[in-house]
């Protein structure tokens, strides 16, 4: 990992260095939102509407966490108008070398552009769409240009989002489309090369600091956890999370999404629910998605009523779109078993470790690993490898 970060600050250095330019073609990544030019998105956004252009760019206010978010609004000639290209724009970047050194170490910058570019085109499901998504595997700066979906969708997630039946087998729905197309598309097959397994994608994590940040947080959190995973004591905590990870790596593998907790998913203006940030997309098994999607969307008690259900759901709509027909039974260790992963990620998150950005507010974060840990009580978590 050393030598990848010497790397990523070498070329951010370097990058510093030449101080602020303003970029005009694409194979130019800006190291700035403030380094964009019209003639450099006429380029990303006009490409195929002969005569169009951009006339103008607007920038909103700076949003940064762990990529660095920025709103952006353009204005078109008339040929740009006249075919309805997007005027409003959500971008995601590692400009900052906070940003570039997680989303480079993890492999995030890399995934999340392979999956609108190799991914996106070959499944229909609700995800915002692409317009440019580019990388640079020496800095890893990063861009992604997304339509801005602010004004087409009923509302944004998060904790306190009610969730009814109907809205979770929709995540079921979309989860079993995305799992399924890694098995029915021979292209997306093809494609899952080109990203990170979700064991490389854990363990780089964890040469970033994840192992400390979830040690610590354990200890935070014994009030928040159950007697059934706090009781095994930090050192059980860790071994099961590399069993959970070990095991994993036995399953047979799709394009799976990575961090699936509900503050990532959005209602769509037809009612249906929607995925965005795909920076953790990686190559994995379908069943820590499954799970972790359920474990995040519902509280407790809808949890408990509902999720055996959605699993039966899940595993009929994944068989319909072309993936495997699996047993509840078999179904269900594996979900068992991938919580375990699920709360390494939320317990980093109440306790980041240095270098890391602080990625949630505190009462959500709380929220979120209150519903893992209770589902992991309930699922049995603590047993399912034997």
């Amino acid at each position: 990992m050393s030598e990848v970060l010497e790397r990523i600050q070498t070329a951010y250095a370097a990058d510093q260095a030449r101080g602020f330019k303003k970029v005009t073609a694409v194979v130019d990544l800006p190291r700035s939102y403030e380094e964009l030019t019209e003639d450099w998105m006429t380029e990303a956004l006009c490409r195929d509407v002969p005569g169009a252009r951009v006339l103008s760019v607007n920038l909103g206010p700076p949003d940064n966490g762990s990529s660095n978010r920025r709103r952006i609004s353009v204005v078109y000639n008339a040929a740009g108008q006249a075919a309805g290209l997007p005027e409003r724009l959500f971008c995601k970047a590692s400009h900052d070398l906070a940003n570039r050194m997680v989303l480079g170490v993890s492999g995030g910058a890399k995934g999340e552009v392979n999956f609108y570019n190799l991914f996106r085109p070959h499944i229909e499901m609700e995800v915002p769409t692409s317009y440019f998504a580019a990388w640079n595997e020496v800095s890893c700066n990063s861009l992604i240009i997304l339509g801005d979906i602010t004004d087409s969708v009923e509302s944004f997630c998060d904790d306190k989002t009610p969730m009814s039946l109907e809205r979770a087998r929709s995540q079921m729905r979309l989860l079993a489309r995305l799992h399924a197309s890694g098995y029915a598309n021979a292209q997306v097959q093809r494609n899952l090369s080109q990203m990170p397994t979700w064991e490389e994608f854990y363990h780089r994590s964890c040469d970033f600091g994840l192992e400390s940040g979830i040690r610590k947080a354990f200890h935070e959190a014994r009030d928040i956890l159950p007697t059934s995973v706090y009781g095994m004591g930090e050192d059980g905590m860790w071994d099961c999370m590399l069993q959970s990870v070990a095991r994993h790596g036995t399953l047979q593998r799709t394009i799976t999404h990575g961090d699936v907790h509900l503050k990532n998913w959005y209602v769509a203006g037809n009612g249906e629910m929607g995925l965005s940030d795909w920076q953790c997309s990686n190559s994995g098994h379908w069943s820590r998605d499954l799970i972790y999607t359920i474990a995040t969307a519902l509280p407790i008690e809808d949890r408990r009523k509902w999720d055996r259900e959605l699993v039966a759901y899940y595993l009929d709509e994944l068989a319909s779109h072309g993936g495997p027909r699996v047993s509840l039974d078999e179904a269900w260790l594996h979900c068992r078993q991938q919580l375990w992963t699920a709360l390494s990620w939320w317990l980093v998150t109440l306790c980041p470790p240095e270098g890391l950005p602080d990625m949630q507010p505190r009462d959500t974060t709380i929220e979120f690993l209150t519903r893992i840990g209770t589902a992991m009580d309930d699922a049995g978590s603590a047993t399912a490898f034997g």
